[in-house]
């Protein structure tokens, strides 16, 4: 199902943790989710896209309905030329594309 709602969807990747939150029209004021996975860096990228899998199917059960969007804080930036990340506190994240890999895994943009 798609989002025709105009909830904002965000999570906050960090080194040990993601943390999902979806705001209503109230934005801070209207939090209508908001929970976290740890990411188990130490088991590597692959484990770490599974967490935020899991994380966005956790926020996706809870609001009844699966975003159009969905913006992603990480611990590092995104190389514009390259399509890779650099400079992550979690070495396992710098040089994978990850926001390509992310639209993949979730079919989101």
């Amino acid at each position: 199902m798609s989002n025709e709602r105009k909830d904002l969807w965000g999570i906050d990747l960090g080194g040990t943790k993601a943390e999902g939150v979806v705001l209503g029209p109230g934005g801070l004021k209207d939090i209508l989710f908001r929970d976290r996975v740890p990411t188990g860096a130490e088991n590597g990228y692959e484990h770490i896209l599974g967490q935020i899998n899991k994380l966005v199917g956790m926020m996706e059960s809870r609001m009844g309905y699966r975003p159009a969007h969905l913006g992603i804080g990480t611990p590092g930036t995104l190389d514009p030329r390259l399509g890779t990340m650099k400079g992550c506190n979690s070495e396992c994240m710098n040089g994978q594309p990850m926001k390509k890999d992310l639209e993949r895994i979730l079919k989101l943009e």
